[in-house]
């Protein structure tokens, strides 16, 4: 399961986040969000948990949870960053060629 962490303080690093979500499991991946200009962080990741058991024991006990002094938010994602539209829409325009 794809999770979104928002609301991370700047100076919250990968290793930093992939520790706080292995205490509920095994992390699969781990990939903070950073700026291509200034390689500063955007103040979001993504956390991957293969087993869902373990990914919502995870978002449940951080939600919420103050790091680096923010709240931060974590909720379940499907976004797959090239795809920005449901898939539905896309099976609809390939039955119009």
């Amino acid at each position: 399961m794809k999770l979104l962490i928002r609301n991370l303080d700047r100076i919250t690093t990968e290793a930093e986040l992939q520790a706080m979500f292995e205490t509920h499991g095994k992390v699969q991946s781990c990939s903070l969000v950073m700026d291509k200009e200034t390689g500063a962080s955007k103040g979001f990741a993504f956390v991957e948990m293969p087993k869902i058991g373990e990914a919502k024991a995870a978002m449940q006990a951080l939600n919420g949870l103050k790091v680096a002094g923010n709240k931060i938010r974590v909720k379940k994602t499907d976004v797959v960053p090239s795809a920005s539209n449901s898939t539905e829409d896309n099976a609809s325009d390939d039955t119009n060629e």
